[in-house]
């Protein structure tokens, strides 16, 4: 059972990912890629040739398709019946089609098992999403939520797909996250806005090694402090 839990939401390209992943390095704790676990169950969808808006056939996915995912030193490895995915759930297609999973009351509270029972094996935990702080782990230690301006955003999506070979100009990228930003803001189940007892940190500008290692002094001073 986790004695640590640490939460980081935000929305799109926040840097939300790289540094939750880089802060439980540093904090020997494991990382929680919820991101990833919501793009294989869209994946899942997708293969299965299911309609995105119809959360019945959603959830008789889940239920009917092995999801596993397991903490590795480079991020969360996914399968999907066996098969390694890890690559492919970041295609901007499976990105894109995320909302529809997203949106879905039934597929979120699925999704929100499987990242509490991921949490309780194990001791430590940093995890990263939309609603980490508000829905999954409310009684987490620490809560951060990270911004960013759209345009330094745009500018880190177009980076990351470039550096994959996938290519997208960075209008697109702009409009895409600020049509996902959009839905995540305005859906009913799991909203994204920060916890009342979040810290809000500004990321523009600065480097994934300057934010992390402010949200490690944050850390470190409120959980001495509760000792």
């Amino acid at each position: 059972m986790s004695r640590l839990v640490i939460t980081i939401d935000g929305p799109a390209a926040s840097g939300k990912s790289t540094v939750a992943r880089l802060l439980a390095e540093k904090l020997n704790a494991t990382f929680l890629d919820t991101g990833a676990m919501y793009r294989a169950a869209t994946l899942a969808a997708m293969q299965a040739q299911a309609d995105l808006t119809d959360t019945s056939r959603l959830v008789e996915v889940l239920n009917n398709t092995r999801l596993e995912f397991t903490a590795t030193r480079d991020g969360m490895l996914a399968t999907i019946a066996g098969v390694d995915v890890t690559g492919r759930i970041r295609d901007p297609q499976v990105t894109a089609n995320a909302r529809y999973i997203a949106g879905s009351a039934p597929v979120r509270e699925r999704l929100v098992e499987m990242q509490r029972r991921f949490a309780a094996a194990h001791e430590k935990i940093v995890t990263e999403g939309r609603d980490q702080g508000t829905v999954a782990f409310p009684d987490a230690n620490v809560k951060f939520y990270l911004i960013a301006t759209l345009d330094e955003r745009a500018r880190r999506r177009h980076a990351e797909l470039m550096a994959k070979g996938i290519k997208q100009t960075i209008e697109q990228i702009r409009l895409a996250i600020q049509q996902r930003d959009a839905s995540d803001e305005k859906r009913f189940v799991g909203p994204l806005k920060p916890a009342e007892d979040a810290i809000v940190i500004d990321t523009t500008g600065l480097t994934i090694e300057e934010v992390v290692e402010k949200l490690v002094i944050i850390v470190k001073e409120k959980c001495s402090a509760k000792q």
